[in-house]
């Protein structure tokens, strides 16, 4: 199991995480933040579940996102907007249990969105759970589908758990061109994009965190993309994301199981223009080199074929437990909800 790790590889993390918390302490955090909700800034309950997410462009997700995260048992969404220009902003301003935010960063100004996540954490306090993901991440977890985060939450705190490890899944349709992201208005993402990668991953840890490696990406375009983040997270005054979101501090609590997994949507029929845009705007990690070797591929087929002899159609958390992807969460003793 990924916990049972020897005495020296702990002591390592320890020393590590020691290292790197001592450089972040002392690097200066101004960061430009400002709500432009209506409401302004809300305060949380104890009983709240927030969730914080980044959004740039993804007006047709957000009508699954908020339905799907509020099904889990999120009760308030907390967002910075990327300078959005398809109505993303205009969209999440409707929502009452919303608090919109804006900086004068971009992305990768503000260290890839860390900086932003954890101005975000100090303002709404510590000492509490989080979900913390991107606005094309959807969580899955052991029986999602009739059990909302507090059981899983429950049963984290009975296990001494503080963060829920969970890889991203690229998800995407037999035939991109058809992928209507029309469809997104009245269906789940994984109704439209439907299929993943069922095999070709490799997992390990480092003295750091967990690593996990592959999926479409990697398969077609040689990606080597860190897949593993950890979405629900119990954040206090020892947590920062130092160098990478995929190796919160302290290093020390990254290492169970993988209890969870995030579908990753990027592939529909507009998925020319997303490539495209994305390596104009240059924001994500190397420069959006990523993106960069799609547009390779487009220039040299015309056309992106994800589908192949390791797809899979999605079928649910079941399916996921049954393919290894995720493991059990054991009911909680404590109760299922708040």
């Amino acid at each position: 199991m990924i916990s049972d790790r020897n005495l020296f590889d702990r002591l390592i993390t320890w020393y590590e995480s020691a290292k790197v918390e001592r450089r972040e302490r002392t690097e200066s955090r101004e960061v430009d933040l400002r709500c432009v909700s209506p409401q302004g800034q809300t305060s949380l309950y104890p009983d709240d579940l927030p969730l914080v997410f980044l959004s740039r462009n993804d007006a047709k997700l957000m009508p699954g996102f908020l339905t799907h995260y509020r099904s889990l048992g999120v009760t308030r969404f907390i967002c910075v907007d990327d300078a959005s220009t398809d109505g993303t902003r205009e969209y999440l301003l409707g929502e009452p249990d919303v608090d919109l935010w804006a900086s004068a960063l971009r992305y990768a100004e503000a260290r890839r969105g860390r900086l932003w996540r954890e101005a975000l954490f100090a303002r709404y306090g510590g000492d509490r759970w989080y979900l913390n993901v991107d606005s094309d991440e959807f969580l899955i977890y052991d029986d999602c589908e009739n059990r909302t985060l507090w059981s899983v939450i429950h049963t984290l705190e009975d296990l001494k758990i503080s963060r829920l490890p969970a890889p991203t899944l690229d998800m995407y349709p037999v035939n991109l061109g058809t992928a209507d992201v029309n469809q997104l208005k009245t269906r789940a993402p994984w109704e439209v994009a439907d299929h993943f990668d069922s095999r070709g991953y490799s997992l390990a840890t480092t003295t750091r965190a967990i690593t996990v490696k592959g999926g479409a990406r990697h398969r077609e375009f040689e990606s080597d993309l860190e897949l593993i983040k950890y979405p629900l997270i119990f954040w206090d005054e020892d947590c920062r994301f130092g160098a990478s979101i995929h190796q919160p501090l302290p290093y020390q609590r990254n290492f169970s199981s993988v209890l969870g997994a995030l579908l990753h949507f990027k592939f529909f029929a507009d998925y020319e223009k997303v490539i495209e845009d994305a390596v104009a705007d240059g924001q994500y990690f190397d420069g959006s080199a990523a993106y960069a070797k799609m547009t390779e591929a487009l220039a040299g087929t015309g056309a992106l074929q994800l589908f192949s002899h390791s797809s899979v159609k999605f079928g649910g958390s079941k399916q996921l437990l049954r393919l290894g992807f995720i493991t059990p969460v054991p009911k909680s003793t404590a109760g299922g909800e708040r």
